[in-house]
């Protein structure tokens, strides 16, 4: 990999997670595990146990799920859930679920210098395009990549590298933001530096996760990589 430090303080292109990264969608997300569980006589989870459980697509939220009721699925009768989650997903995307702090500032504010954006997602490409189209961030990306676009998910590095190739950058003149390991992972195997913020979706404290910078939220952002660049 080249030199990162040039641009990791001044990236030609930045790639965003969804979940936990520029949308706290646990409550929308809690609220269709909820319909699918109470379709087979389940109790609810809390959305802070499904909160838990986001990261790594929905079939794998869809197992967490039943498992940490004690009913868990695998092979067909794992599949079968999950297409039946599919349709219960598509229902609970913008209802409950609110923008992370600074999230249109941020944006604004790169689009404003010139420099590239997208979200690289394990979230499906449908459901991840209505949620930025409902919130007005499309105008922003030049990128979107879902989880069904690729091959396989983050920790993969798969949509992060067709994100940037839709946005015709090189990886080494990248940035990754998310806010969990399958995020560090995937910019690690696609060989982009990774900043992680506070405040998303993981069990393990987000410093102990690996990755090149932690900021406390989004709004942190510029004024971090303006340090990094002015120490280059």
């Amino acid at each position: 990999m080249k030199d990162a430090s040039k641009p990791f303080g001044s990236p030609r292109a930045i790639l965003f997670d969804l979940d936990g990264t520029l949308i706290d969608s646990a409550p929308d997300i809690a609220a269709a595990v909820n319909e699918l569980l109470a379709g087979r006589d389940l109790p609810p989870l809390s959305v802070d146990r499904v909160r838990a459980m986001i990261g790594g697509g929905v079939m794998k939220l869809v197992e967490r799920a039943f498992a940490a009721l004690g009913s868990p699925l695998a092979g067909s009768v794992l599949e079968e859930a999950n297409r039946d989650m599919a349709p219960i997903y598509r229902r609970h995307l913008t209802g409950l679920t609110k923008l992370m702090p600074g999230v249109r500032e941020v944006l604004t504010h790169f689009h404003l210098n010139g420099t590239a954006m997208g979200v690289a997602t394990n979230k499906p490409q449908l459901a991840t395009r209505e949620i930025l189209l409902h919130f007005h961030l499309t105008e922003y990306l030049g990128a979107i990549v879902g989880g069904d676009a690729v091959t396989n998910l983050k920790p993969a590095p798969d949509a992060l590298l067709l994100a940037l190739d839709q946005l015709g950058v090189e990886p080494y003149e990248a940035l990754m933001v998310g806010d969990s390991i399958s995020d560090v992972g995937a910019a690690r195997a696609a060989g982009m530096p990774v900043v992680l913020l506070r405040g998303g979706y993981t069990h393990v404290p987000v410093e102990e996760l690996g990755a090149d910078l932690v900021c406390d939220s989004l709004l942190d952002l510029p004024s971090a990589m303006r340090r990094l660049r002015d120490a280059a």
